[in-house]
């Protein structure tokens, strides 16, 4: 049990705070952001189907949620239901919080496994068992400026590192003032995972106890990567230093960014109308050919200790049918986890979103463990001092192994205290 936890217990037990609700007709669904606010329209279709069952949503906004959970798990009043991000399954898996469905969905007649993205579907799953049903799905890709790839000679978005290079390498050449081929905000660690993952080593190794980013692998993606900057491709900048990533992507200021579905909804409402026809959404290149990217998103979940186990089911089941997923779509603009709700016209017919269907069945989960953020914030760190020249590739590989051994350490001790005979 971390510090951290230790203390939210101490504070609840002294305030006396160790109740929760007993009514087994009530289901508490704690939800994030927008999908909170939305939600609320599709659980009134369920309750008039349900006529015995109430479903009390309450929002949470993403930046005080997580510790709100661990506050409730702490006192003992987890809901009954919640919307999880899917990096968070592994810690809330860990402290014995949530449960298994592995049961649930082999007994459903509405949850196909295998009609979800695979790379996805793997996210909710922790030490052999699945503990999340995927509601929305998330990913990276690039977003570019097909009319300005088009004036340097390309009729097509990269399907390859080189084939990326070449045209990184044509826009550089232009000498068009102000304008980079791409911009890669240096504090945002998610572009190079995604070309981390697309290698064949893992980024933890011996049962995720170790760092492996002395790995070839690894290598080959931060040098790709680092050679972004140190080509001139894409300026050494934060995403502080960008003032309007849209008006800027409008302007011409860059060909290409990495982003994901939110900003489909966001170019469509900001770029002028003569541009909207300038611009397209294309799958990540890999090193030699279609590349992977990260298996994001959210995910529905129920804690062990619900009250309502049928009720929050068949709540789950209700928002995993993929007419329900098409209308959340349509909603919120958030990108189904199933094939079958892609067939929805509001989706077959979007060429911005098509994009993001390919990618799906090529995306790969990080590292299920419970440090995992952490881990992805020291990736920051590191690379964001490859990038101003501070350290080499090989230092910022070891830099990387240590700094992770030292994360991982109690995990070390926990795994081989189990496993001692």
């Amino acid at each position: 049990m971390t510090l951290r936890l230790i203390l939210i217990v101490a504070t609840l037990l002294a305030a006396g705070c160790g109740s929760r609700h007993d009514d087994p007709g009530v289901v508490r669904f704690w939800a994030m952001g927008r999908e909170g606010e939305v939600v609320a329209a599709l659980v009134a279709e369920f309750e008039q189907a349900h006529p015995g069952v109430r479903v009390d949503v309450q929002q949470l906004p993403w930046s005080a949620a997580h510790e709100k959970l661990l506050t409730a798990f702490a006192g003992g009043v987890t809901p009954d239901l919640c919307q999880l991000g899917n990096t968070w399954i592994p810690e809330f898996a860990a402290l014995d919080s949530l449960e298994p469905l592995d049961a649930h969905v082999a007994a459903s007649s509405v949850i196909a496994p295998d009609d979800y993205f695979r790379g996805i579907w793997q996210t909710n799953r922790v030490g052999g068992r699945l503990y999340g049903v995927p509601w929305y799905v998330d990913t990276r890709l690039l977003f570019y400026r097909r009319d300005l790839l088009a004036q340097a000679g390309f009729p097509a978005a990269p399907t390859s590192w080189p084939e990326w290079i070449a045209m990184l390498n044509a826009i550089r050449d232009q000498h068009v003032p102000g304008r980079h081929g791409l911009v890669l905000p240096v504090n945002e660690f998610e572009p190079l995972v995604a070309l981390a993952l697309q290698q064949d080593e893992p980024l933890l190794r011996d049962g995720d106890r170790f760092g492996n980013f002395r790995s070839a692998g690894f290598a080959r993606a931060l040098t790709f990567y680092a050679g972004m900057y140190r080509a001139g491709y894409a300026p050494p900048v934060a995403s502080s230093d960008i003032s309007n990533i849209w008006n800027e992507f409008g302007r011409g200021r860059f060909v290409f960014f990495v982003s994901g579905p939110w900003n489909i909804g966001e170019l469509q409402r900001r770029m002028p109308s003569d541009l909207q026809q300038g611009w397209a959404t294309a799958p990540l290149p890999g090193p030699d050919g279609p590349g992977a990217s990260i298996a994001g998103g959210s995910s529905l979940v129920m804690f062990r200790h619900a009250r309502a186990k049928p009720a929050v089911w068949q709540l789950i089941e209700f928002l995993s049918r993929p007419d329900i997923q098409a209308r959340f779509h349509g909603l919120t603009g958030d990108l189904p986890p199933r094939r079958t709700a892609w067939r929805d016209s509001s989706l077959a017919a979007d060429p911005y979103a098509r994009a993001f269907g390919e990618q799906l069945e090529r995306v790969k989960p990080t590292p299920a463990v419970p440090e995992w953020e952490r881990i992805a914030n020291e990736i920051r760190l590191t690379t964001e001092r490859v990038v101003d020249g501070r350290l080499t590739v090989a230092e910022a590989q070891r830099e990387l192994d240590a700094r992770t051994d030292q994360i991982l350490e109690k995990r070390r001790s926990l795994l081989d205290r189990r496993s001692a005979p």
